[in-house]
C-alpha cells in the first residue's frame, strides 16, 4: 500500500500537489524544493528523502535538456544519471520522460511511469490548455475573438476542447483534419470542417490560427499563405507544428505555447495530478 512517497524537483504544479497529498494523509519527503516556503519536509540529499519510500514522484517534464531534471524552486542542479542511480528497485513517476531513460532504468531495476500518458490527466489537462490558448488570443490580438475567423489544427483532446471553447464566445470556428470521421465530428458540431489536404487554399482567410498537431504543419510553402496580420499559437510539444524559423523570417506574429497548464492553472492541474496519482497508487496495489 503507498503511504510514503518522495518528491524529488518540479514545478509549481509539484509544490502545490505535496500539499494536496499530505491533505489525503500520505507522508510526503521532499528534495530540491527548499525554495517553495509552503514546503514542510524537505530533506538534505536525494538518499535521505528516497529513503522508506513507496513511491518517488519527479518533474512535469522531467527534464527539459534530457542531461538534467527541472528543478526551478530549487539551486541544485540534478543529472537525470544521478537521480536514477539512487532509485534503484524503486518505482517513479513524473512526466515526459525520454526513451533513453526507459532503457536505463530498465538495467537498474527501477519501474517507471510517466504520468502524461495517463488518458484521464491528459483530457483533463487540455482544460487547461485549451484555457491558456484562449488568454494568449484575448492578450495578442487587437479584435474580439468573438466574430473572429479562427482555425483549430488538429481535432484530438485539446482540439476539441478549444474548439467548443472558441464557438462558446462567438468566433467562426474552423477545424482541421485528416479522418473523414473526426471532418464529420467538426461538421456535426457545427463548425467548418477542413480537410488537409485542402488546408493550403484555405488558410489565407484565418485571422487566428492555433496548432495542436505534433509534427510541422505550417511549413514555409503553408506559412506563405498566411495572413501577414494573423496570430500563430503552437500547443504542441518539441518539435512544434510550425516552422519557426520561416515564421520568424517572415514577420508573422507566433508564440510557442509550452506546459500551459502549469503556467496559467497551476493549483487545478496539480489537483488533476492528484486524481490521477490515486489512481496510479490504487492499481499498484
Amino acid at each position: 500500500m503507498v503511504k510514503n512517497i518522495a518528491v524529488i524537483g518540479g514545478d509549481l504544479r509539484i509544490v502545490k500537489l505535496v500539499g494536496m497529498l499530505e491533505k489525503e494523509n500520505y507522508i510526503v519527503k521532499t528534495y530540491a524544493l527548499e525554495r517553495a516556503s509552503e514546503i514542510a519536509n524537505k530533506c538534505e540529499s536525494i538518499q535521505e528523502c528516497i529513503s522508506g519510500a513507496d513511491i518517488v514522484i519527479g518533474p512535469l517534464p522531467l527534464s527539459s535538456n534530457g542531461e538534467y531534471i527541472n528543478t526551478p524552486f530549487s539551486d541544485n542542479k540534478i543529472s537525470v544519471e544521478e537521480l536514477l542511480n539512487n532509485l534503484e528497485g524503486k518505482t517513479f513517476i513524473a512526466g515526459s520522460i525520454r526513451q533513453e531513460v526507459y532503457e536505463k532504468a530498465s538495467e537498474k531495476n527501477i519501474k517507471i511511469l510517466d504520468i502524461i500518458k495517463r488518458e484521464e490527466l491528459a483530457v483533463l489537462n487540455a482544460i487547461s490548455t485549451a484555457e491558456g490558448a484562449l488568454q494568449i488570443a484575448i492578450n495578442e490580438t487587437p479584435k474580439n475573438l468573438h466574430g473572429n475567423n479562427v482555425l483549430v489544427l488538429g481535432f484530438g483532446r485539446i482540439g476539441k476542447v478549444l474548439s467548443k471553447m472558441l464557438d462558446g464566445i462567438g468566433a467562426k470556428v474552423a477545424c482541421e483534419a485528416r479522418k473523414t470521421t473526426d471532418l464529420a465530428w467538426i461538421k456535426a458540431y457545427g463548425y467548418e470542417p477542413i480537410n488537409l489536404i485542402e488546408l493550403k487554399d484555405k488558410i489565407n482567410k484565418y485571422d487566428i490560427i492555433i496548432n495542436t498537431i505534433p509534427f510541422v504543419v505550417l511549413d514555409k510553402e503553408m506559412l506563405q499563405q498566411v495572413k501577414k496580420d494573423a496570430l500563430i499559437i503552437d500547443l504542441a510539444s518539441n518539435p512544434g507544428g510550425v516552422d519557426r524559423k520561416a515564421v520568424k523570417e517572415m514577420g508573422i506574429k507566433f508564440n510557442w505555447a509550452l506546459s500551459l497548464p502549469g503556467k496559467v492553472s497551476p493549483v487545478t492541474s496539480a489537483e488533476f495530478m492528484k486524481e490521477t496519482l490515486i489512481n496510479m497508487f490504487k492499481e499498484l496495489n
